[in-house]
This record gives C-alpha cells, sequence and structure tokens, in this order.
C-alpha cells in the first residue's frame, strides 16, 4: 500500500505544474462553455441550430457585415449596440473567410453563410433567430433595422 502512494505521489510530481493544478482543466473548458452561454445570442444558435461557435459567430459576422453595408453610419452603431462584441462577429467572419469584399445582398450573405459550411436550410432558420434576438434586446425598431438591411 505504501509502495503504490509512492508510486503515485512520484508520477503526480513529475506532472508539469499547470497540469497537475488543473488536471482537467477547468480554466479551458469553463472559458469555451462559458463562451456560448455568456452570451445568450450565441448560446441560442449553437444550441437550437446545431452549428458550431465559429460557424455562429461567422454567421452574426457576415449578417453584421451586410447591415453595415446596407445601414447609415447611426443605424448600424444601433443594430450593433445589441449585439455584445460585434466588432468580434465582423472580424471572426472576416478571418473564417466567410466573405473578403462587400457582401451587397441577401444571396451575398447566403453565400458568406455558406462558405461557413452552414446548410441553406439551417440558414433559414439562422437569419430569423438573429433579427428576433435583436428586436427583443433592442426594441422592434432596431429589430427592423436590421431586417431592413437583410432584404
Amino acid at each position: 500500500m505504501h509502495r503504490r502512494n509512492f508510486l503515485l505521489v512520484l508520477g503526480l510530481a513529475s506532472l508539469p505544474s499547470a497540469y497537475a493544478a488543473d488536471p482537467l482543466n477547468t480554466d479551458a473548458l469553463k472559458s469555451s462553455v462559458m463562451g456560448a452561454t455568456s452570451n445568450p445570442l450565441l448560446g441560442m444558435l449553437t444550441g437550437k441550430l446545431g452549428v458550431s461557435a465559429d460557424q455562429a459567430e461567422g454567421g452574426i459576422g457576415s449578417m453584421l457585415k451586410l447591415a453595415q453595408e446596407k445601414l447609415t453610419a447611426g443605424d448600424f452603431d444601433q443594430v450593433a449596440a445589441v449585439i455584445p462584441g460585434a466588432q468580434k462577429y465582423l472580424d471572426k467572419a472576416k478571418s473564417l473567410g466567410a466573405y473578403s469584399g462587400a457582401l451587397g445582398n441577401l444571396a451575398g450573405l447566403n453565400g458568406a453563410l455558406s462558405k461557413l459550411g452552414i446548410p441553406p436550410e439551417t440558414a433559414a432558420k439562422f437569419l430569423p433567430m438573429v433579427t428576433d434576438f435583436v428586436g427583443k434586446a433592442g426594441g422592434s425598431k432596431v429589430g427592423a433595422l436590421l431586417k431592413s438591411a437583410l432584404v
């Protein structure tokens, strides 16, 4: 029994200190889980549509890109204010290759979603979920602004 405990202690002593302090890497686990749940929009998209966090972030960013193109700066700012980390989503969509230039219209947005691996039937659910979220979080006027940019 003593020999087994000695070997266990010896084995733990040889582990890197970060792993020994957090063998399950709960900090990384918490940040990945909390990333989706601390942002209700992201959590809703990943949970209800089954898209990955990258797809959800890229999709939101692509929608914001089209809204940015079609809305006045003041109107876009109202929409972006309702979505926590809006600039992060714009940057993420671009870095994932969803777009490299202007999207122009709904067809361009659907192309961007397709580049993210979001199938058309999921994209058809994605857009209303985001616009409904914006409408509930920012009020019907802000929701209408986003909807008007996506047609």
